[in-house]
């Protein structure tokens, strides 16, 4: 069975592929960026963007099951992200209706559910998107609907934030002072609970909606862990790991939003709204539906992926210690939040 992944040189993309290589699956990358990793000669790359109509026609070409993972981040310009996560979207869709393609495996967002006022989300919950990125994921939603209504199996995957090898951006910056053995601060008392994802997990039920009956799996799932418990004790566990002793700091809420808020304006700080906003906050979903439809079992709760993910950023310092940008594939800058780390 021939797949084509696009974003297939994201974090999520290259977590995917050798997941699915060691499954005997044949993979073709559709990426804007450089596949430059160990596996480039075990798959086929196509470097181009998803807002190409022509290029994701020739892209399709033998393909079997498309799986959509490449989208434009918060950190993008919101033309960028309307644009490649929404019109992106439509081209591939309209492209595989053409060709009768098998399955199209649209992974979205838990982003989708905004700030809301109850826990768990359910899938059948309001969406109400926050900024640019989180609108962008419920119209390229409304685009999948559109196209299952024509008779696609289009399964949506709604996955909550995924770490694990090769995941950097914000989580760089919490792995980076953990590394120096710095205290960590946290917006508010930390007494919240936020469920995160294992990309393993997550792996794992985008493969279950491959083998799955098209009648299962053409539905929508949110995807998380199954044991977390709050923000303060489940990144504590990264602090006890690193070994320095140090602990997680709570800061009051309302100050520390508001210098975020003029700091991101000021583009001092690689934090935007979405993260600084609910990060104080209950965030978790139902897994229910996916473990009853599809046999969902995460394996890793949130301390065990944290600390999988930090594990990793160590093995593989030297690799990034240079780099910069704003996908999930290098560490944000922290602007002035480093020098915030003098002290703590």
């Amino acid at each position: 069975m021939k797949i084509l992944i696009t974003g297939g040189s994201g974090f999520l993309g290259i977590n995917l592929i050798r997941f699915l290589l060691q499954r005997k699956f044949e993979i073709v990358s559709l990426d804007i960026a450089d596949f430059d990793y160990p596996e480039k000669n075990k798959i086929m790359e196509i470097k181009g963007d998803i807002r190409k109509k022509d290029l994701v026609e020739k892209s399709l070409h033998g393909i079997d099951i498309i799986i959509h993972t490449a989208a434009a981040l918060p950190l993008y310009t919101p033309e960028e992200i309307y644009t490649t996560d929404v019109e992106g979207t439509r081209n591939l869709l309209e492209a595989a209706f053409k060709r009768k393609i098998n399955r199209f495996i649209h992974v979205s967002s838990t982003a989708v559910y905004g700030i809301p006022h109850h826990h768990p989300l359910y899938e059948n919950d309001k969406l109400d998107g926050v900024g640019p990125y989180g609108k962008a994921k419920i119209q390229a939603e409304d685009v999948c609907l559109e196209f299952r209504n024509k008779g696609m199996c289009v399964p949506i995957l709604r996955p909550k934030s995924f770490i694990g090898p090769e995941r950097l951006g914000v989580f760089a910056l919490f792995y980076d002072w953990a590394k120096d053995g710095k205290n960590f601060p946290m917006i508010g008392k930390g007494n919240n609970r936020y469920q995160l994802l294992d990309v393993e997990d997550l792996c794992e039920a985008i493969y279950l909606t491959i083998t799955l009956p098209k009648e299962k799996v053409n539905d929508i799932f949110n995807i998380g862990a199954k044991e977390f418990t709050t923000m303060k004790e489940d990144y504590q566990a990264v602090l006890d790991y690193a070994g320095y002793r140090k602990r997680i700091i709570g800061l009051p809420e309302k100050p520390i939003i508001i210098a975020l808020k003029f700091l991101e304006a000021l583009k001092l700080s690689p934090l935007y709204k979405w993260v600084y906003e609910t990060a104080s906050k209950d965030s978790f979903v139902s897994i229910e539906k996916a473990e009853n439809i599809l046999g969902y079992k995460p394996k890793y709760s949130n301390k065990d992926a944290l600390i999988r993910n930090y594990k990793w950023y160590l093995d593989n310092l030297e690799s990034f210690k240079d780099q910069s940008g704003i996908s999930h594939r290098v560490p944000w800058k922290q602007g002035i939040l480093k020098f915030a780390k003098i002290f703590f």
